[in-house]
């Protein structure tokens, strides 16, 4: 079964593309809903053709015409989604993987098959990513820098700059334009998780390379696992060939639950952010509240330190769920320094303004009352001594000094 490519289309609203983008062709097959297909293989009564197809992909990452030979290759389901996210992102290609952080050591190994080990990178990052880099456990070699410091620390084997804005957790942003200059012919790689293509795409300031967890926002419902590059069809036949060979596919059903996010993403992202603005706000306004983190550009997540012990809001929350993980339809909370950046180094990850006070909530669909009743009485009462100098609540970008 062929899919419709990602090809440009005309103007259409980021709205329609999420519902349409990746299902052109299904009224012609007589179909509403996208097809699932779980085939692991496929069967050819012509090997000859089959070896030659073979031989195609090997050498070129392109995917094969016709049906798909075997599912590491490539899988209909999965490519609806692809292509879905390549329209909404504005990009040439999209290659899905198994999770996030498949689909980063993808970009890595692509990078350095071609001999380029080298990354810099800025912090914060999601701690899983700062930790593949740090520990080195690809043969990659990282260098920190602050985003003033890209151009110098770029070497003859630099193959990545990677960034993510807004940051996870402090939700700091980066002036993606600046940095993209800064690289030069090096391609900066934007994580882009955060804001989802409803509120940023990196590609148009000129992020060559865009990675999701496909796992939070796009999928959108906390059910599906997976990982995601936007890209041009050169770096994307290199993400394939990677893929082929390490075997970090992303499942059909993942797939077909994942387009199926994409077409309420939309919808999700502008309501969610809605109500984070607003607890945002309250808790900028709250004497319990040290400091509030939220994104100019917007968005479902927001940060905020606490002067009393942050363990103590993690057990106290009712409606909230206590979780790692982001972007689905319930609001979530935890403590960064305990779960999702505990694998980093706690001096850098102080020094990346992930504070030990940090929570981090990823603010979902339920009423902003409710969510403010139950965070009112997780707070508990005021501290008996409260630093009340200066303002409490400011933007990620105002905190990080930019």
């Amino acid at each position: 079964m062929e899919t419709t490519a990602a090809q440009p289309s005309p103007a259409r609203s980021l709205s329609t593309e999420a519902v349409h983008a990746g299902r052109e062709d299904l009224a012609g097959l007589g179909l509403h809903a996208p097809p699932l297909d779980l085939s692991t293989t496929y069967p050819s009564y012509d090997s000859r053709a089959e070896a030659a197809r073979i031989d195609a992909f090997a050498t070129t990452g392109e995917r094969p015409d016709g049906p798909p030979v075997y599912a590491r290759l490539d899988n209909p389901t999965t490519a609806r989604f692809e292509n879905a996210l390549a329209r909404l992102e504005g990009t040439e290609s999209a290659v899905a993987f198994a999770s996030g952080m498949a689909a980063l050591t993808a970009c890595l190994l692509a990078r350095a098959g071609a001999g380029l080990r080298h990354v810099v990178a800025v912090r914060p990052l999601y701690g899983c990513s700062d930790h593949l880099l740090t520990a080195g456990l690809l043969g990659t070699e990282v260098t920190w820098v602050q985003p003033e410091g890209i151009a110098e620390a770029i070497r003859p084997d630099t193959g990545l700059v990677l960034v993510e804005s807004p940051a996870n957790p402090t939700l700091a942003e980066l002036d993606l334009a600046a940095i993209a200059e800064a690289c030069g012919e090096v391609p900066l790689l934007a994580d882009n998780t955060f804001a989802t293509p409803v509120l940023q795409r990196p590609a148009e300031s000129g992020a060559r390379i865009v990675l999701h967890s496909a796992t939070k926002y796009l999928g959108g419902h906390g059910d599906v696992l997976a990982g995601v590059v936007a890209c041009d069809e050169e770096f994307a036949r290199q993400l394939r060939q990677v893929r082929f060979a390490t075997g970090g596919v992303l499942h059909p059903l993942a797939g077909y639950l994942l387009l199926r996010g994409l077409s309420t993403l939309p919808v999700r992202m502008r309501a969610a952010s809605e109500t984070a603005a607003e607890l945002a706000r309250r808790l900028g306004s709250d004497p319990r509240i040290a400091r509030v983190h939220y994104p100019r550009l917007g968005g479902a997540m927001v940060a905020f330190e606490v002067h009393g012990d942050p363990h103590e809001v993690i057990s106290g929350v009712r409606l909230i769920t206590p979780a790692v993980s982001l972007g689905s339809v319930d609001t979530l909370i935890q403590h960064p320094a305990s779960i999702s950046h505990r694998i980093v180094d706690a001096g850098d990850r102080r020094a990346a303004g992930v504070s030990d006070r940090l929570l981090r909530m990823s603010v979902g669909l339920e009423s902003t009352e409710d969510l403010w009743a139950d965070l009112d009485q997780a707070l508990g009462a005021e501290p008996a001594r409260v630093d009340r100098t200066g303002p409490r609540a400011e933007t990620a970008t105002a905190a990080a000094g930019r």
